[in-house]
């Protein structure tokens, strides 16, 4: 979909992320392409990308094939125009990144959180860690435009805050915001995790994640991420996604929101290792090496999901029927929000994705309405594990440089 910017010169800065967009999703692209990919004048189009590239946010790469007449140069954005840090905070473990504009990872680091923590001593950790990032990779740090968070919700968007994240032991109300800007002196974003994944696979999918997608995220708990005509849908509350609490099957595992047979509970790696014993019972367990302790969870999950691509029938069935869980869910969110992509992605997917995928297919694709509207495509994500992280990174960098309704009605500075 084509993104259309305004002629008004007093919207310069939308104009500007309007053309950006264009360079980065479609590009090489020459500056007459950009005229009807934008809606803007050749003369706006002419401006604003002289202004990129006096900004180095934009480079001339070349020129397309002559067709008879002067050869057009063409435009790329430029990698190192800018930078951000991205920060996920999962249960049991921190995940930062440094993320270049074209979306690619310079570096990464990670390690073990303990689940009581006070949130200062975290703050302050992974604060000293990604600032660490920066000076390992030499960038020029006047292009480092800011810090991402991507936590575990719900959140209070308005106060920057975490309010009682599941696993996260004494946490209540946190402003992270604060605390970090406070910690890396420097701008600070933050989203729940699911969220800010869907931010990052739009930023970096380019034109294959410029149409509206639901992302399906999974780490210690499962979530969902929302892009409807390249705009992420937050909600009232900044908490739009918590598909989590969608009913998957009553009377069973109780929710941390106080119902029973919410998705979360019953579909995140402690419940389906859990049903693996359950319904293949020990033999099954010790030949896949769980151990079933609290404190091995995620090693337990990765034998799992090991056991599952190796296709041993225990491990096949437990996938499976969280595929069929999670597909009763999206196949609702679907026809809610008239989709036409789930994208599955979070490291607690990473290797499983086809096996889900076909389950969620079932479940989507054999309504009516759907085949009759073309069917929604199922896929895994263009991230990788590092999905929360690189999301967070690019809740600044799309904040920046991605068009919005903000910029036509917030002050400069």
């Amino acid at each position: 979909m084509a993104r259309s910017g305004t002629n008004l010169p007093r919207v310069g800065g939308y104009n500007q992320a309007v053309v950006l967009d264009a360079i980065r999703t479609k590009g090489p692209v020459s500056r007459v392409e950009l005229g009807p990919l934008t809606g803007l004048t050749n003369q706006t189009v002419s401006n604003v990308v002289r202004r990129l590239l006096d900004e180095g946010l934009i480079a001339e790469s070349g020129h397309a094939p002559s067709s008879g007449g002067k050869r057009r140069t063409l435009l790329t954005a430029r990698a190192d125009g800018a930078y951000a840090l991205g920060v996920h905070l999962d249960p049991d473990a921190a995940v930062i990144v440094l993320v270049d504009l074209a979306g690619s990872v310079l570096l990464t680091r990670r390690f073990a959180l303990p689940r009581s923590s006070d949130p200062a001593a975290v703050v302050e950790r992974v604060a000293r860690a990604a600032l660490r990032l920066p000076e390992r990779a030499a960038i020029d740090r006047g292009r480092l435009l800011g810090l991402g968070i991507a936590a575990p919700g719900p959140i209070d968007a308005e106060a920057g805050a975490v309010v009682d994240p599941p696993n996260f032991d004494g946490w209540g109300r946190v402003p992270l915001v604060d605390l970090f800007a406070r910690a890396c002196a420097m701008p600070v974003a933050m989203d729940n995790d699911a969220t800010a994944a869907a931010i990052g696979e739009r930023w970096i999918g380019g034109e294959d994640r410029a149409d509206g997608f639901l992302y399906l995220y999974m780490g210690a708990g499962i979530g969902a991420g929302i892009m409807l005509n390249n705009h992420v849908l937050r909600g009232d509350s900044g908490n739009a996604g918590e598909i989590g609490h969608a009913q998957a099957e009553p009377g069973r595992r109780r929710c941390d929101c106080g119902s029973d047979g919410c998705l979360g509970p019953n579909c995140n790696p402690t419940a389906l290792v859990e049903d693996l014993r359950t319904r293949h019972g020990e033999a099954a367990a010790r030949r896949i090496g769980l151990t079933g302790s609290a404190d091995t969870v995620r090693a337990d999950w990765k034998l799992l999901r090991r056991a599952a691509r190796a296709e041993d029938p225990a491990a096949l069935d437990v996938v499976r029927l969280a595929g069929r869980r999670m597909g009763q869910a999206v196949r609702g969110a679907v026809a809610l929000l008239d989709v036409s992509r789930v994208v599955l992605g979070g490291e607690a997917l990473v290797g499983i994705e086809p096996i889900l995928g076909a389950e969620i297919d079932a479940a989507i694709n054999t309504t009516t309405v759907v085949r009759a509207l073309g069917g929604v495509t199922v896929e895994p994500s263009l991230i990788g594990e590092t999905a929360g992280a690189v999301g967070a990174a690019s809740l600044v960098l799309h904040g920046r440089y991605a068009p919005g309704w903000r910029m036509l009605t917030e002050m400069p500075g």
